[in-house]
């Protein structure tokens, strides 16, 4: 694994990361670890059939219904 150093970090920031890390039984290495892997780590892709599955029930089609007002017009002349 490698190895990553930061620098010049604010020692108010540095204390609230060892009070988390405390508050959930972790070294601040780790905690710092974690916060690292949350921050970057890359949603899974959901397929397109879990997108149509996840969009609400929005009723009928009503306002996509087609309105027949008779002959159109001859856009190609």
């Amino acid at each position: 694994m490698a190895n990553l150093l930061v620098r010049n970090v604010d020692e108010s920031l540095v204390q609230n990361l060892r009070e988390q890390a405390a508050s959930h039984g972790r070294s601040a290495e780790a905690e710092h670890r974690e916060i690292l892997a949350k921050a970057l780590r890359r949603p899974k892709r959901m397929s397109f059939a879990e997108v149509l599955m996840s969009m609400p029930d929005v009723g009928e089609d009503a306002d996509f219904g087609r309105q027949d007002d008779g002959e159109a017009p001859n856009v190609f002349g």
